[in-house]
């Protein structure tokens, strides 16, 4: 199925467009659209279940996903024009203030993994929770949600858990209930828009019988959001990068987060397979694994907060070397922010009874 438009209700929308067609004018199409991950309390609850089986063995045998193939070298040029005013929303929740180590960053409490079953195989990309009404909201890349291979289908069994270490799940397993993206990648697979924001249900524990653990905002925090901003600020990027090199090296296990530091190109990145005209690039020598993770402007190692400006979306070979050199990322625009305001607004609630 393709994801939903909510912009007119079924039959409604059938209608709109039906009539726009015989009348030789064009309809706005959204630029948003929206699917359901677990869509009710028991189907959540029957997620939750599979993925903390026999002691977390889902989770242990998941590995990073990869679902495009290697991206040898993106071109690179022009620059950027921001759709409008820059903006920002600021983070919830934060952590005691600790001074920083010399050459130490404190990494964020919100990151963690996705996990999900792709083509029958255990999945995780990298992601964050972000700042929401109902603290209950997870920003990674869209390509961690909708399966490009699939045209459009969401992965299944979708699960966000902050924090994750070898089985461990500190904060618990958070369930999908409803994924937000860009009209262009639900229906063109158009990285330019690889980014996606989805509400999910209260936590899940299961290491003293099943329980709800709270919203996930509450227990973790959320990182605030910013967008048309100019590139050249600094940014942290961090995610789980597992996957080798193209030439098989595999410098990363997967098993804690890792973070890249840098000012991103005032360049555009373009890739025709992924139809990307407009990245933003920073060097570095993440491998995928680190997929969605985020890209945070004004980080304070101290309060492990900032502003989510970007999703890791590619890997490249720009030395051409077969070892990934640079990660880019979606720019993050009006559009972006139209996106995120409507996932930040949707309440999603508790699947059992705390």
């Amino acid at each position: 199925m393709k994801h939903s438009l909510l912009s007119l209700g079924g039959a409604a929308l059938a209608t709109s467009l039906l009539a726009a067609g015989l009348s030789g004018t064009a309809q706005a199409r959204p630029d948003w659209a929206t699917d359901k991950l677990a869509g009710s309390n028991a189907s959540a609850l029957s997620v939750a279940r599979f993925w903390a089986a026999s002691n977390y063995v889902a989770l242990k045998k998941a590995t990073a996903y990869a679902p495009e193939a290697a991206t040898p070298r993106l071109s690179s040029g022009g620059g950027y024009s921001p759709d409008g005013r820059p903006g920002t929303i600021a983070p919830t929740g934060s952590e005691r203030p600790t001074p920083s180590l010399a050459k130490n960053v404190n990494l964020p409490k919100t990151i963690g993994k996705v996990f999900f079953v792709a083509n029958g195989r255990f999945k995780w990309c990298s992601a964050t929770s972000i700042q929401s009404k109902y603290r209950n909201l997870v920003a990674t890349a869209a390509h961690c949600v909708y399966d490009p291979a699939s045209n459009g289908q969401t992965l299944d069994k979708w699960v966000f858990v902050p924090g994750y270490y070898q089985g461990k799940t500190p904060w618990g397993i958070y369930v999908g209930k409803q994924a937000w993206t860009h009209y262009d990648f639900d229906v063109y697979e158009d990285y330019d828009k690889d980014y996606a924001f989805v509400t999910v249900y209260n936590g899940i524990g299961f290491d003293r019988g099943l329980k709800d653990v709270g919203r996930l905002g509450d227990n973790v925090g959320g990182q605030g959001f910013t967008w048309n901003q100019k590139t050249g600020k600094p940014v942290y990027a961090f995610g789980y990068p597992q996957a080798p090199h193209p030439d098989g090296n595999k410098p990363y296990s997967g098993v804690t987060p890792k973070y890249l530091y840098g000012k991103p190109s005032g360049k555009v990145y373009v890739s025709a397979a992924e139809k990307v005209e407009e990245h933003v690039g920073l060097k570095g020598a993440f491998t995928p694994g680190a997929d969605g993770g985020p890209w945070l402007t004004q980080y304070s190692s101290g309060r492990r907060l900032g502003y989510v400006n970007g999703v890791t979306s590619l890997f490249g070979d720009q030395d051409q070397n077969n070892r990934y050199d640079l990660v880019t990322s979606p720019y993050f625009d009006g559009e972006t922010a139209d996106i995120y305001k409507k996932a930040a607004n949707v309440w999603s609630g508790s699947i059992v009874r705390k």
